[in-house]
Formats: C-alpha cells, structure tokens, sequence
C-alpha cells in the first residue's frame, strides 16, 4: 500500500485514438497519447495500479493510473555515436587545436 502524501508517478490517457488528428501516421493514429506525470499521492491509499489523484509540483490536480511511487530520476542523452568521435577530431584539427586530447 502507498500512502497519501508519497510522490508518485501515474499515467493518464490525453486523447483516444479517435481523439486524435488526422493528420498523424496511421500507426501513430491508432494508439491514444498518454502522458506520466509526477505529483504527490491525494487519497489515503493506493495500491500499483489504482486510479488516483496526484498534486504536481506546481498545484495541478491530475487523475490517471498510478504506476510508481517514489520515481527516480532518468536521464538519457540517446545512445553512443561513434561518428561524433570522428566530427570532433575533423573539428579540432580544422581549428588547430592538439589531436591528442
């Protein structure tokens, strides 16, 4: 059970997919857009899962499924490149700059 007041994160369908333009992909058309947002748990419990109410950091009130409490921060800048490697190296020496660095 997770109690009132955790902070949590839940995700909310914004529209259905006949909700959605028509000028999308078709593959992208056909599924709804959901969203995650991260707030702090307002009912009084709550099991994984549950349709709750969360207040965002900024005092919004958001309704959606809740998916997990106390979520970690996740950054990612994409997968490694090794062209950029390549460009870098192209970059210095066009600049003059040492190559061993």
């Amino acid at each position: 059970m997770i109690e009132q007041g955790t902070y949590v994160r839940i995700r909310k369908t914004v529209l259905k997919p006949e909700e959605r333009s028509s000028n999308l992909p078709d593959d992208t058309k056909q599924v709804p857009f959901k969203i995650w947002v991260k707030g702090y748990l307002q009912d009084d419990w709550a099991d994984l899962f549950d349709i709750v109410t969360v207040k965002t950091i900024d005092g919004r009130l958001e309704t959606g499924r809740l998916k997990e409490a106390n979520p970690p921060y996740r950054h990612s800048y994409g997968d490694f490149v090794p062209e950029i490697l390549c460009v870098r190296d192209i970059i210095k020496h066009d600049m003059g700059g040492d190559d061993d660095a």
